[in-house]
């Protein structure tokens, strides 16, 4: 899959983690405040550096490539102001903390998905992603399970995370 004219490709993989991780490997923290915007293909994302107290606003399209991991991203930078605007519409919101442990961003939910933990890694060339080996602590990878996205954890019910989760051997009892 080529670039488009204003797409990029992404190359991820994402893996279920058992827990946080080590305060000590990581470099920065982020919260992240996403809505998915009703009807759309279109994510609105707050981004916080916890360390900085800088925000970043962007609006982002994901569409999926040929095959599960890759697909094509766009996304528009917004000034504070634009992003209110978008904030009116309606959608539904995913909150997490990101914490920067290179090359992975880990992310840990926030309620109702507490204490849901994936990581990510994205990469510049298919034999880079080919290459990569899980991070410790990887209970599976979940980088072809759709319901492993933003877009469909948007939405799940906490007895329905609970029962994927058991699907890859993972209790996490503290779900709602």
């Amino acid at each position: 899959m080529a670039d488009g004219k204003y797409a990029r490709v992404e190359r991820e993989r994402r893996f279920l983690l058992a827990g946080e991780p080590d305060r000590r490997a990581v470099t920065a923290t982020r919260r992240l405040t996403d809505r998915y915007l009703t009807g759309t293909r279109l994510r609105l994302r707050e981004m916080v550096h916890l360390e900085t107290g800088e925000a970043v606003y962007k609006l982002t399209q994901k569409l999926p490539g040929d095959q599960p991991d890759w697909g094509l991203t766009t996304t528009c930078y917004l000034s504070p102001a634009e992003y209110r605007v978008f904030a009116t519409l309606p959608g539904a919101v995913l909150a997490k903390t990101r914490y920067s442990v290179p090359p992975l961003g880990i992310d840990v939910f926030d309620a109702p998905l507490a204490p849901l933990v994936l990581a990510e890694a994205e990469f510049d060339s298919e034999a880079e992603a080919r290459a990569f080996r899980p991070p410790a602590g990887a209970i599976a990878e979940v980088t072809a399970d759709p319901r492993f996205t933003g877009g469909r954890l948007v939405t799940v019910e906490p007895g329905e995370l609970r029962g994927w989760l058991a699907e890859y051997g993972l209790q996490l009892a503290v779900l709602q």
